[in-house]
């Protein structure tokens, strides 16, 4: 058993891990979301919570399954589907009526804020289930930034292989392998769309003695004429045009019919928090590499690895939950006290390190001095609001226990 796939599901309250699962490395992602759905089912007893997953979720037997059963979910589309294509058909003439759903403020001054706007679809899905169509800003940026570097990469090797059919070697004898090189050369780029080009056959005559020998007065020279081939090619504006009218977007498919635009793309933005948790699981647990060979034993140390997840979360969400009670923006957790408005439980845990208990005991093995950790005022500040008292750390509890 050389890979494995570990299936995590979380809670919309502080992304608290509920259940997981574990599955053979061949496992496909797209064919797991029934059976877990089926799992969530039954731990919370009810079928209506929502149900929300990455792109691998879109699939008609996963969808109709949960619909079938009267559970909600929202999930992206992947941009082969055809609502896709449909709609970059459609905004070439039509207007969307785009409404503000989400705004966060900009990370550096002088930039914009980032602006996620919604519009539900006059169409729904092929299977008839919602579409909400997201536009980003800063996706925006980055789709025009990647068609620009693909843009570029394109006539970067566009004028390569017209300097190829220039040399003196060039091994492309025909029109129609130049042709397909010129195509070869734009899906390797990813810019077929973007590109018009044309290829021209040029006769270049050349002449040699028809013997050897000295040439003379009467020398006999054979004419030659063999093909060269140039190449020239211009960017496709209006395509480049059209493609642009679409950049920032995505679509977001949902079989609840009570929920705003806005409140579906809310929800779907609440899914990244589960890559915090894997990112914990791979980071600071360090779950991999693993050297046991028994699947058996594999499993079980998976499980431990869950429930370290869990006491995680748990404390992240009582120390967010209680600094959101008593009205505090941050707490100086960081080092040099800098202050940090959203604590992480590795660094929790991590000023408590080397909080220790010293005990002296003589050679029969009797006590004689105990000394207490003293706690710095931010240990007192986090334990208050985990809610554990710091006579947790004292001889008195030491002695009751």
């Amino acid at each position: 058993m050389r890979q494995l796939v570990w299936l995590l599901s979380i809670s919309a309250d502080g992304a608290v891990p509920l259940s997981y699962r574990v599955e053979s490395g061949n496992t496909s992602d797209d064919t797991t979301h029934v059976a877990t759905w089926d799992q969530l089912r039954e731990l919370v007893g009810r079928d209506d919570f929502l149900y929300i997953a990455d792109g691998k979720l879109a699939n008609e037997a996963a969808l109709r399954h949960i619909d079938a059963n009267h559970g909600r979910f929202v999930t992206v589309l992947a941009n082969n589907r055809k609502e896709v294509t449909w709609f970059k058909k459609w905004i070439q003439d039509h207007a969307p009526s785009w409404s503000e759903a989400r705004r966060r403020p900009a990370r550096r001054n002088g930039d914009p804020d980032e602006v996620w706007r919604t519009f539900e679809s006059p169409l729904p899905s092929t299977a008839g289930y919602r579409v909400i169509w997201v536009h980003s800003n800063s996706k925006q940026i980055r789709d025009a930034a990647t068609r620009a570097s693909r843009i570029a990469a394109g006539e970067a090797a566009l004028e390569a292989l017209s300097a190829k059919l220039a040399g003196p070697r060039c091994r492309l004898k025909s029109v129609v392998a130049v042709e397909n090189s010129v195509e070869n050369v734009l899906a390797n780029a990813g810019t077929t769309r973007y590109f018009t080009t044309h290829v021209e056959e040029v006769p270049e005559e050349s002449f040699r003695q028809a013997r050897r020998g000295r040439p003379g007065p009467s020398t006999h020279y054979v004419k030659r004429v063999t093909s060269r081939f140039t190449l020239s090619f211009s960017v496709r504006t209006d395509a480049v045009s059209a493609e642009a009218k679409s950049d920032g977007t995505f679509p977001l498919v949902t079989n609840d019919r009570n929920m705003t635009p806005a409140e579906v793309l809310n929800a779907y933005k609440y899914q990244p928090n589960l890559e915090r948790r894997h990112a914990q699981l791979k980071g600071h647990q360090l779950v991999a590499p693993v050297f046991l060979k028994d699947p058996v034993r594999i499993e079980g140390l998976l499980c431990c690895h869950f429930f370290a997840l869990v006491i995680q979360a748990l404390i992240e969400r009582e120390i967010r939950t209680a600094m959101k009670t008593a009205n505090r923006a941050s707490i100086p957790l960081y080092p040099e006290l800098r202050e940090c408005t959203a604590p992480s439980a590795e660094r929790v845990l991590e000023i408590f390190a080397r909080v220790a208990r010293h005990v002296l005991r003589d050679a029969e093995g009797t006590i004689v001095r105990t000394y207490e950790p003293t706690l710095t005022p931010l240990q007192l500040q986090v334990l208050e609001l985990l809610g554990i008292p710091p006579s947790v750390y004292t001889a008195t509890n030491s002695a009751s226990s």
